[in-house]
């Protein structure tokens, strides 16, 4: 099984930006598609972006804008850009991977993202 790592979480002011980045034990098929979800207080979990291996990128109408994915492959890693956060976007970021989009085998263990003033 993959192993997912994530990083960057933490306690950012409205308006400010944070990066979470996610390194993956392997490049595989297993990594093809690699991801974030998210869950905030009391809310079930909410995808937020992917990034396909050697192919396209894609965010959530909720964060357009806002939030860039981006994939380093040599690296085995993905981050996620976020810029003008807002308490609404306070949560638990979950890393994800798996071969094929919406069968996801792998997840990381959650960083805590608080916007707070």
């Amino acid at each position: 099984q993959v192993q997912l790592v994530e990083s960057g979480g933490g306690l950012v002011q409205p308006g400010g930006s944070l990066r979470l980045s996610c390194a993956a034990s392997e490049n595989s098929f297993r990594t093809l598609v690699m991801g974030w979800y998210r869950q905030r207080p009391g809310n079930e979990r909410e995808w937020v972006a992917r990034a396909i291996n050697g192919g396209s990128t894609k965010v959530a109408d909720s964060v357009k804008g806002r939030f860039t994915i981006s994939r380093d492959n040599a690296k085995n890693m993905i981050s996620l850009q976020m810029n003008s956060l807002n308490a609404e976007d306070t949560a638990i970021y979950y890393c994800y991977c798996g071969a094929t989009i919406g069968v996801y085998t792998s997840w990381g263990q959650g960083t805590q993202v608080t916007v707070s003033s």
